[in-house]
């Protein structure tokens, strides 16, 4: 199966509530959810009562949605977060929110996840000084993530300087908003990661 290139409009209708996947029209009044709060399709207005396992299903597509994967990118982030210790679901968003294209939209960089992921595919990015075009690549505490200096003059990161001078990053990432350049501080905790997901109702889906 393929990306999902359809309206990502409808994933948040779909969920009941904002994933900001387009980035600023989340924040206006534009947001397609804004003036339709119901499902989308011919019966999108009914209420319907999810069962025990649809509750599971949406809320792993919801974090799945979020953060731009498919079904078996989702699945080896989880099977990767059961092998590590501590809490499997705290260990599955840790792990994504360290992709380097999560980061480059945590940094400013970028408007959504989605922008992110193209602004690296397209190879703007540098991970400790060397090009990489990997959007899945994990950083690390101490990694330095940087636009390449033949990007740094075009006019939409001229621009994103400006914006990024008054733009604050998560506690775990330093930005030096003069030079494009981030730096991992910290891998984040659970209370330090903003996503509205219940974990817990992953990790079960996966588990059932």
């Amino acid at each position: 199966m393929g990306r999902y290139t359809g309206p990502v409009c409808r994933i948040c209708r779909r969920a009941g509530e904002k994933l900001y996947l387009k980035g600023e029209k989340c924040l206006t009044p534009k947001c397609p959810l804004e003036r339709r709060r119901y499902a989308p399709g011919q019966h999108g207005m009914r209420r319907r009562k999810l069962s025990e396992y649809g509750i599971r299903l949406r809320e792993k597509q919801k974090a799945r949605f979020t953060y731009g994967l498919m079904e078996e990118q989702f699945r080896r982030f989880f099977e990767e977060a059961e092998r590590m210790p501590g809490v499997t679901g705290e260990n599955l968003l840790q792990l994504l929110e360290r992709r380097l294209d999560n980061v480059v939209y945590r940094l400013g960089f970028a408007d959504s996840r989605r922008q992110a992921r193209q602004l690296v595919t397209h190879g703007h990015f540098a991970l400790n000084g060397r090009r990489n075009n990997v959007p899945s690549t994990l950083v690390e505490p101490g990694d330095v993530i940087s636009v390449v200096n033949s990007s740094r003059d075009l006019d939409y990161f001229q621009q994103r300087r400006e914006y990024l001078k008054t733009y604050t990053p998560p506690n775990w990432l330093s930005l030096d908003p003069e030079n494009l350049t981030g730096r991992v501080l910290y891998l984040p905790s659970r209370a330090e990661i903003d996503t509205r997901v219940n974990e817990a109702l992953i990790v079960e889906y996966y588990s059932r």
